[in-house]
């Protein structure tokens, strides 16, 4: 039986900021139980990763967004976004660079396997995408609040699941 809850990190380790979530992956691996939390890296989405979702209380979607003007976006700023269970074609507020979106991947989840686990995309609004692999100060600086939230969603979604038992 697969873990609980998935954490799906994506985007290029090789282009900065865009190595943000893989950043995180690292970060998180060996913090939860292997039972209870499975990691996957890729550098984008597609409608294969449907597959993974099946058996999943929470899917949690890591990506870092571009920084589209001076007034909306300050690097480094972590953005969290609920994918709709009614909904799941509704896109986040954020412009993905990616060709598949999260909630494509809930969408085809749901159309093949009948399933729509909760689903978090978190984003980190990046500010250097050319080829190399260090963040920037902004987003180096912004990721120990974005493990700490990822935990914090992981515990809260464990919490869940022992209220839920104890209840049937």
């Amino acid at each position: 039986m697969p873990a609980r809850i998935l954490i799906i990190a994506y985007g290029n380790p090789l282009r900065s900021d865009d190595g943000v979530a893989w950043r995180a992956a690292e970060t998180l691996e060996g913090k939860f139980s292997a039972s209870d939390v499975e990691i996957l890296r890729l550098h984008q989405l597609a409608p294969e990763v449907a597959d993974d979702l099946r058996q999943r209380d929470l899917v949690v979607f890591l990506d870092a967004a571009c920084v589209q003007g001076a007034d909306q976006d300050k690097a480094g700023e972590i953005r969290l976004h609920e994918i709709s269970a009614k909904d799941p074609t509704e896109s986040p507020p954020t412009q993905f660079t990616h060709v598949f979106s999260p909630a494509k991947v809930i969408e085809f989840a749901r159309q093949l396997y009948g399933v729509t686990p909760k689903a978090i995309v978190i984003t980190v609004v990046g500010q250097h995408f050319g080829h190399g692999e260090s963040l920037s100060p902004a987003v180096a600086n912004a990721l120990p609040e974005l493990i700490a939230v990822i935990e914090h969603l992981v515990q809260q979604s464990h919490k869940n699941a022992s209220t839920t038992k104890d209840t049937k």
